[in-house]
């Protein structure tokens, strides 16, 4: 009997360790930016750290280790990540959190799947107004906010200076020579290759499509075209498509630019010194400044970074996106919706960190902050804060328009289709995806 009371005790003792804690609140947060935890683990110090991966996961410790009575389980899912968040949704089990890009929440907040921020922001001690107004915009509707927007990121033209300085292409302060117009595009990419024998461009123009579609969107606001007037109509069969995409076909035909690179192959090519300007995007930044830093590297102390130079009369624009944190609509005890408000406030407060991932902060001090403009390129690219443009908030289904937009620009690039045919063939497509969208009560009439 002794024997049997003893087991009865230690079977009791052993269920009750391995089953929650009631001080405990558990929150599910579903994140991209890939898995590192045996490269981090337990650490919470990002101020080394310069990956989305590296950064996301330190903070997320910090928070944990500040937050004894908090547990964040953590569903790292392949990016973009919104499969799963769909799968999740529909079995009527979504997480607390999900990392979501900004074009992609009107995706989810027309149909009454996130849930408005702004009252539990503010409980929570989070004052919107910090927030830039870019960033702000991109998350509001109708006067509520439907995400914590965590960064702005964009295009940049990450360049070899080291080529640069073999073409002639640099300041006597050191800064490259960057064209202020499509024709001085097309003739410092024509003197390039003839000092490097090296194509001007670096782009991944395989299995990329959605790059095609930045490009033009960064060239169609640098002409003052309002080309989505209306969320439900694109229009693209105008003048400043037309000398958007032959520019591009121009330095296509001109053999300016690398061919048939997808993104690893092109990424791989810019570091092994394989072209002068490689478009891509603010995460890349802490890799390059890495090469730039290591001894022998084709681009040692030679990497610069700006954002995409002005090359038609009209505004100084340049086509951005951004991350937010996101809540969808679940039903949530009064001690789990405290805890997501906490981890809100947390990265609200941790801007200049997330910042080192090399996207830009959200938060107006921060952007202005000697820390922040300390970090390397950070100088060269903060103006994105005011020249960067999302689309309007309203538009649906972004990321299905940059692949229906980049296939067609493909086409009208590579020869397949005249740039009229293709332009007008994207502008039905978009338009006739855009028809399709049913009405709902969270869409605006």
């Amino acid at each position: 009997m002794r024997m049997r009371a003893v087991i009865s005790i230690a079977a009791a003792v052993a269920l009750t360790a391995c089953g929650p804690r009631e001080d405990v609140t558990e929150i599910q947060v579903q994140r991209v930016f890939g898995e590192c935890g045996a490269e981090i683990g337990d650490r919470t110090d990002a101020e080394n750290l310069d990956s989305e991966c590296g950064v996301m996961t330190a903070l997320i410790n910090a928070f944990e280790a500040q937050n004894p009575d908090v547990r964040v389980r953590v569903n790292i899912a392949p990016w973009p990540g919104y499969d799963q968040l769909s799968a999740r949704l529909a079995s009527g089990d979504p997480p607390d959190l999900v990392t979501m890009h900004v074009s992609s929440i009107p995706d989810y907040q027309s149909r009454g799947l996130l849930a408005p921020l702004a009252d539990g922001l503010a409980q929570a001690g989070v004052d919107r107004m910090t927030l830039t107004p870019t960033a702000l915009g991109g998350v509001s509707r109708d006067g509520e906010l439907y995400g914590l927007p965590i960064d702005i990121w964009a295009p940049l033209w990450h360049i070899n200076m080291n080529l640069f300085r073999q073409a002639g292409l640099v300041r006597a302060d050191g800064s490259p020579v960057l064209p202020t117009s499509a024709d001085e595009l097309l003739d410092q990419a024509r003197r390039f290759t003839e000092a490097t024998g090296k194509p001007y461009l670096v782009q991944s123009m395989a299995n990329e499509r959605a790059a095609y579609t930045r490009n033009l969107y960064t060239l169609l606001m640098q002409q003052n075209a309002d080309f989505f007037a209306d969320r439900r109509r694109i229009d693209l069969t105008t003048p400043e498509a037309r000398r958007a995409v032959q520019l591009f076909k121009d330095i296509y035909d001109r053999n300016l630019t690398t061919r048939n690179q997808d993104y690893s192959a092109a990424t791989a090519g810019f570091i092994n010194g394989g072209g002068g300007v490689y478009l891509v995007g603010t995460w890349m930044i802490g890799d390059f400044e890495r090469e730039a830093n290591r001894p022998g590297a084709p681009l040692e102390g030679g990497y610069a970074v700006v954002p995409y130079p002005q090359l038609y009369p009209g505004r100084p624009a340049s086509f951005i996106d951004g991350h937010a944190w996101v809540m969808p609509v679940r039903d949530r005890t009064s001690r789990e919706r405290e805890a997501v408000f906490r981890l809100l406030r947390f990265f609200a407060e941790h801007h200049l960190d997330w910042s080192r991932t090399g996207h830009l902060p959200t938060s107006q001090a921060v952007i202005e902050s000697p820390e922040y403009l300390a970090l390397p390129h950070r100088a060269s690219i903060a103006s994105l804060a005011e020249i960067g443009e999302p689309l309007p908030s309203d538009v649906e289904r972004q990321f299905a328009i940059q692949d229906i937009i980049g296939d067609e620009m493909a086409s009208a690039i590579t020869g397949r289709k005249s740039i009229d045919r293709a332009l007008a063939d994207a502008e039905h497509r978009v338009n006739d995806l855009l028809f399709h969208i049913p009405e709902t009560s969270n869409s605006r009439p």
